[in-house]
């Protein structure tokens, strides 16, 4: 008979020794509380880059608050958790392996986002994976919500933009002040304005976000009312931003341009923000839902945990540390470019036969991150004045790259109007391109500008980092080549098309083969 945990058991002799029992496993939280910071050290430079980014801008500065706020809610359901019984769930681990092949192809192509996407991304796989569905499920809304900590949205800054050029336009146009559009620029009787990336309602629009969702989760139960008002809350700042402007330019007008200028708009438009806010949350609280009947008073009872399940998660933690730390291994490994011959000392490009080289006739570059091979020359023709530019890369790296996140080039007050993808036809050849407008006073300036990594010819940004992790993968070349032909204009003249298609018809077999020659070295 058993005496409890003490029970001592006869031996031969008369000897009295006591029972052996299996040393306990860890618990669930313990083996967590070990494998999220082993997860978090292997990935640190994607977890670092988004606290750096949290500190360095206003628009992302929420990311502070999301880890606290995550952590407060899984508070709250500690005792669901404690109830919940607790089975390592396959499915996690499985999850591991995609996000880790994810992150090892962003990290591949310097795309940081996807980095911190993934990396974030397994620490609520490491949770399933230990706890099981169920116990997961308690604190699947804590988990997805710290995904909301990745610093995101600067794609759709040009959309909000124009967006919110056109509403303020539109909006001058129906209360009957005259108002002259082109692109992001418009000017009334009072005075010039310009929709810029402060004017966005970025910001706005995220902060709505990450607290509108907060609050569908804490004031509603159905699934239903949480989309729709996480739904309202990111489409009434988009909406109020376009009124905000409106009234600013208004104020302005109003005013003679003595308010509204400078840093004011910026004032004037977080308080209108506030006052937006305030009343949706005031409405939204109307249809709010009461707490479940009994719910707070529910005791919570802990479900039992057997040393073997016990076990069982101790191994799915260690299991989910091991799987992750493959892919920073791997990428490491993979970082180092091939071995080649020294690059060039410069890029050798032949004049191209009807054109002469002239002296420069602007002041516009374009920024490049590291130290490429630059050649820049200004040329003469028949059919206009051309400015050709190109940079080379032997191998490509974070921040020295073709795609590396660089400011605008302002060089001389020059301003962007408009940017596009196209495509050019010169001669027999399909030319895939991104297309810019650059001002300065009453100058223009027409950009042609496109990328070839891997021997292949794109404007598309996606296609140049596929190629570059392509090419990181397959231990293959890295070098590419940012290819820009520009032709100046004045404001009132038509843009010079005729002209660029014209040097490049002559200049292309000279640019192919300098691009080459530097590659093959």
């Amino acid at each position: 008979m058993s005496a409890g945990p003490a029970a001592l058991r006869a031996a031969p002799a008369g000897v009295v020794t006591p029972i052996r029992q299996a040393r306990p496993a860890p618990p669930a939280a313990l083996t967590l509380a070990l494998a999220l910071p082993a997860i978090v050290a292997l990935y640190h430079d994607s977890f670092w880059s988004m606290l750096l980014l949290w500190s360095r801008s206003q628009t992302f500065a929420h990311g502070f608050a999301v880890l606290p706020i995550s952590a407060w809610l899984v508070w709250r359901q500690r005792g669901a958790l404690a109830a919940t019984p607790q089975r390592p769930s396959a499915a996690g681990l499985a999850l591991l392996p995609l996000l880790g092949a994810a992150w090892l192809l962003a990290d591949l192509a310097n795309v940081s986002v996807v980095c911190q996407y993934a990396a974030t991304a397994m620490l609520p796989a490491t949770v399933l994976a230990v706890l099981g569905r169920r116990a997961s499920g308690c604190i699947a809304f804590p988990l997805a919500y710290l995904l909301l900590a990745v610093p995101f949205g600067e794609v759709f800054i040009p959309p909000l933009i124009d967006f919110t050029a056109r509403f303020t336009v539109g909006a001058l146009q129906l209360t009957g002040v005259p108002v002259f559009r082109e692109n992001n620029n418009f000017s009334i009787p009072s005075g010039n304005w310009s929709v810029v990336e402060a004017c966005s309602g970025l910001r706005y629009v995220i902060a709505s976000v990450v607290l509108g969702t907060l609050y569908a989760h804490l004031n509603y139960r159905g699934a239903g009312r949480r989309l729709a008002f996480i739904a309202v809350a990111l489409l009434l700042p988009i909406l109020a931003n376009g009124v905000r402007a409106y009234l600013i330019v208004m104020l302005g007008h109003w005013s003679d341009m003595r308010l509204a200028a400078g840093v004011d708009h910026l004032v004037y438009g977080w308080i209108f923000f506030g006052v937006v806010s305030l009343l949706l949350y005031w409405v939204a609280a109307l249809w709010r839902d009461q707490p479940a009947p009994g719910a707070a008073a529910a005791p919570a009872v802990a479900a039992p945990v057997r040393p073997r399940r016990r076990r069982a998660s101790a191994a799915a933690a260690a299991a989910c540390v091991a799987l992750a730390a493959c892919w920073p291994w791997l990428a490491a490994s993979l970082r180092q470019p091939p071995a080649r011959v020294a690059a060039p000392a410069a890029l050798a490009l032949a004049a191209p036969p009807g054109w002469r080289a002239s002296a420069a006739a602007n002041a516009w570059r374009a920024p490049h991150a590291g130290a490429p091979l630059l050649f820049a020359q200004h040329y003469r023709g028949a059919a206009g004045a051309v400015e050709l530019q190109l940079a080379w890369y032997a191998s490509q790296s974070k921040d020295a790259e073709l795609l590396s996140h660089l400011p605008a080039a302002r060089n001389g007050d020059w301003t962007l109007l408009s940017e596009q993808a196209r495509e050019v036809r010169v001669g027999a050849r399909a030319l895939a391109l991104r297309q810019s407008v650059w001002q300065r006073g009453a100058g223009r300036l027409l950009v042609w500008r496109w990328y070839r990594q891997s021997g292949v010819d794109t404007g598309s940004a996606l296609l140049v980092k596929l190629l570059l992790a392509k090419a990181k993968l397959t231990r293959t070349a890295q070098d590419g080549a940012d290819i820009i032909v520009a032709a100046p204009y004045a404001e009132q003249q038509a843009a010079p098309e005729p002209a660029l298609r014209a040097f490049l018809a002559a200049s292309l077999p000279a640019i192919d083969k300098a691009v080459s020659d530097a590659g093959r070295r």
